[in-house]
């Protein structure tokens, strides 16, 4: 069964598009492959010296959560704007944003 748009299951029978990529689609642009190549760094790092390790893998969560709020946050206001503006957001830009949040939420909650 697919998912509504609130994530919850749609009724048998209903016909729902698949959204398997949506969990792997990129949080952040460019910035993604940055953050993995640190990510690396610091791990081979380790063995050299774990304290410095951990404290370059704090920062660099640190870093990409603050770059996650602030391409989310550049998002809201973009439709903010719209509206402010007497701009009519399409339906569809609040349908991918509404499964952008879906998205980010379910990664954070998983195990």
């Amino acid at each position: 069964m697919g998912r509504d748009e609130g994530g919850g299951r749609a009724a048998s029978g209903e016909r729902q598009e698949a959204e398997p990529a949506e969990e792997d689609e990129p949080l952040l642009g460019a910035e993604q492959e940055e953050f993995r190549a640190r990510w690396q760094k610091i791990q081979s790092h380790f063995v050299d010296d774990p304290q410095d390790a951990v404290n370059a893998a704090d920062q660099l969560v640190a870093e990409t959560m603050q770059a996650l709020a602030t391409t989310f946050s550049d998002h809201k206001r973009n439709l903010e704007g719209q509206w402010h503006r007497g701009e009519e957001v399409a339906t569809e830009d609040l349908r991918v944003a509404l499964q952008r949040y879906r998205s980010f939420f379910n990664r954070l909650l998983s195990t």
